[in-house]
């Protein structure tokens, strides 16, 4: 995806103001988001995480392969088994389940895409500082 802080500036900027947007357009008598990305209190999601670069894009790419490209969902029963195979995290061998989770638990990037990303719906690689991530978010609730 490109590298923390500089560089992915431009479209982490077009979609930080898209989203700012839908939140102060989407505020009605609930006073939530419309969508309600980034509204809720925690998300249950699952996740590969690789070391290098390389093998998180080629466990991304038969992401891409099988579903992806046609413009499908993973369904879970399949990210888990790519979890399964490609993620170094211990969550790997329960198919890179991570359960439910509160907002402020985990760590910068790989929270603020495990809370924007749409139910049902893999984000595509990104960087943390434990590693590069998939995630694929699979429900929110307050």
């Amino acid at each position: 995806m490109g590298k923390d802080g500089k560089g992915g500036g431009k479209g982490k900027g077009k979609q930080a103001s898209a989203s700012d947007e839908a939140a102060s357009k989407g505020k009605g008598k609930a006073g939530k988001a419309a969508d309600g990305l980034g509204t809720c209190t925690y998300v249950k999601a699952r996740h590969v995480l690789c070391e290098k670069q390389g093998k998180i894009n080629e466990a991304y790419k038969k992401l891409q392969d099988g579903w992806l490209s046609n413009g499908d969902k993973v369904p879970p029963a399949e990210f888990a088994k790519i979890a399964a195979e490609y993620s170094e995290c211990p969550s790997g061998k329960k198919g890179g389940d991570l359960g439910w989770f509160p907002r402020g638990k985990m760590a910068g990037p790989f929270q603020d895409v495990a809370f924007n990303t749409p139910v049902g719906v893999t984000s595509a690689p990104f960087k943390s500082t434990h590693g590069y991530h998939i995630i694929l978010a699979e429900g929110r609730k307050n």
